[in-house]
């Protein structure tokens, strides 16, 4: 179960406040209301949330504004929900430090979904030497990947991948995230590089790409490890 935290709704639309308080709070969270970008962040200063549900059209400033000016002191976990469904805005958003986008209209059962990975992810913030996801085990300090119980053998850098999409397990990961984190700011274009190595990593794993197990493709965006 996830550890109960206050959550802050940004959202100009107050039915849209309203429909987000009752399955939050049925959750057992509490729920923390404004209305416009400067009220939003007064909110992240003075209430300290542990996440924040941000809304990209508010009627004083884009919610990439607000996003920008949280992250210039906050690191608290932000999922935007937004009606824009292109891929650049989702992606400058991700890029501009959300963790998560989720496009409305939007199933309440996959938002709270969403969230209960983004505070598990927040909660295990001093990243665990191994993770185990089904059948896979990865082993940070001795750079060992076992599949139900058989070594695989990976390259570092195909290692390095996989632990970097594990890590942020049921997360979206953007292409420019892995390329900068992996390989530096020089590669940050590179994204035919990064899927030669997702193709590599996936072939090792047995897994399809059309039916994935494990590495779900965001196309344009970048990719979300199962778990």
């Amino acid at each position: 179960m996830t550890t109960a935290t206050r959550i802050l709704v940004i959202d100009d639309e107050a039915p849209i406040r309203r429909f987000l308080r009752v399955p939050l709070e049925a959750e057992g969270h509490s729920v923390i209301e404004a209305g416009t970008a400067r009220d939003g962040i007064l909110a992240v200063a003075r209430e300290a949330p542990g996440l924040v549900i941000l809304d990209l059209g508010l009627p004083d400033a884009d919610g990439l504004t607000v996003l920008r000016e949280i992250r210039g002191w906050s690191q608290v976990p932000v999922l935007v929900l937004s009606v824009r469904a292109d891929e650049a805005g989702k992606v400058a958003a991700l890029d501009a430090g959300a963790q998560d986008y989720v496009v409305k209209p939007f199933g309440v059962k996959e938002l709270l979904a969403r969230i209960r990975s983004l505070l598990r992810d927040r909660a295990g913030a001093s990243a665990p030497a191994v993770i185990e996801i089904d059948d896979l085990r990865i082993d940070s300090a001795d750079h060992i990947v076992m599949k139900s119980g058989a070594p695989l053998h990976l390259t570092r850098k195909e290692f390095d991948l996989l632990w970097l999409l594990a890590s942020h397990a049921g997360r979206l990961v953007t292409q420019g995230m892995i390329l900068n984190a992996l390989w530096g700011p020089a590669h940050a274009e590179d994204s035919q590089y990064l899927r030669v190595y997702v193709r590599q990593l996936r072939r090792k794993l047995d897994d399809d790409a059309a039916n994935p197990r494990y590495i779900v493709t965001e196309p344009g965006i970048g990719y979300r490890f199962l778990g």
